[in-house]
């Protein structure tokens, strides 16, 4: 069975390598400029970022709990402003965490 596997794997390959067009490596470029690219495209940006822009992204969907929250919070009363703030400080430990581990240091 494993050989059979092997087998059909290598077929593929070959076939692959026998049938695909190469194309030029001028047209592979960005944008057909014709320039060399200075560094890897996944490169360009520090690590930091990404984290940022995930701290981003839990503001973002906390807002998105937090708009229906204030149409309904005067019809549901004491236990809607409870679950906000349980909500509102799982965030906070959040921010707090990120902070610790310094996501938000910029230098």
């Amino acid at each position: 069975m494993a050989l059979v596997a092997a087998l059909i794997v290598a077929g593929l390959y070959l076939a692959h390598r026998a049938l695909a067009i190469a194309s030029s490596p001028l047209q592979s470029l960005p944008f057909q400029s014709g320039w060399q690219p200075e560094e890897h495209a996944l490169s360009r940006y520090h690590v930091r970022w990404y984290l940022a822009t995930l701290l981003f992204l839990a503001f973002d969907v906390e807002m998105l709990f937090m708009y229906p929250w204030s149409v309904v919070v005067a019809r549901l009363g004491t236990t809607a402003i409870v679950e906000m703030f349980v909500f509102l400080g799982g965030v906070f430990v959040a921010v707090l965490w990120a902070w610790r581990e310094g996501a938000l240091r910029w230098v």
